[in-house]
């Protein structure tokens, strides 16, 4: 099929990653999923959630939102509390960002990663979660610099993205105007040792086999891998040798 935007079922959209878009915050990315938009900062500070005092452990957690007119028509700012969605969604981001790092080696600190959705056209949370990652190793790199930690810690990068079926056809990194009319939408979160971190998948109309599911997992890592080597592009120059180690392509 021939998708709207002239890509090929097997292609991502243009990805771009700009580092230092905040430059107060200790770590920052703007991402672009073609023209979905996000603004990715991470934020340090001494202390971690009660529950985990005493723990000699870190947190790193997130929180998500979408501005008013990031979509075609005004959404209202969450003023009462996040919606159910956006709890959902910043919890994944939290989940996925948690399993990059070895939070033992940061100390009890928190990090937070504020994920802001400027413009939006599908994959949202794919986008936050991939440059989040790039927030965070620049959030590390921050403590490394500063002396708060001696050594870097264990960081396994990652990324997400979305696949998807429309009339057996399998798609890669679905914009909205996909999204919405998909028979299966699914967000994969891998990591570059090849290991699956969240997968969330919904048949909307008739369930797919196994050897479907496979093979959209299968298009998903190799648009993963895309991104992957993006982020180590986009790191080099503020983490030349993290970021050389941490290519698939290296």
């Amino acid at each position: 099929m021939m998708r709207n935007d002239g890509r090929a079922p097997d292609q991502l959209r243009s990805i771009s990653i700009e580092i230092g878009a905040a430059p107060y915050a200790e770590g920052s990315a703007l991402i672009a999923y073609g023209n979905t938009r996000v603004l990715c900062t991470a934020t340090i500070e001494d202390g971690v959630p009660a529950w985990m005092r005493g723990q000699q452990s870190g947190w790193v957690t997130a929180e998500y939102a979408m501005l008013p007119r990031a979509t075609l028509q005004r959404t209202r700012r969450e003023r009462n509390g996040p919606s159910g969605r956006t709890q959902e969604i910043q919890r994944l981001i939290g989940r996925s960002l948690r399993a990059a790092v070895d939070l033992t080696a940061i100390g009890e600190r928190t990090i937070t990663i504020d994920c802001d959705v400027l413009q939006a056209d599908g994959g949202t949370r794919t986008a936050s979660i991939s440059g989040g990652y790039v927030a965070l190793a620049l959030a590390i790199e921050h403590l490394v610099r500063s002396g708060a930690i001696e050594t870097w810690p264990t960081l396994t990068p990652l990324a997400a993205v979305s696949v998807g079926m429309i009339r057996d056809t399998m798609l890669l990194d679905l914009c909205y105007e996909e999204d919405s009319q998909a028979d299966l939408d699914c967000n994969v979160v891998m990591n570059a040792a090849g290991a699956f971190i969240e997968v969330q998948a919904t048949a909307e109309r008739a369930p797919v086999t196994r050897a479907q599911f496979d093979a959209l997992l299968d298009l998903a890592e190799r648009g993963i891998r895309q991104i992957l080597a993006a982020q180590a592009t986009a790191l080099a120059p503020a983490l030349p040798n993290i970021a050389m180690s941490h290519n698939p392509d290296s």
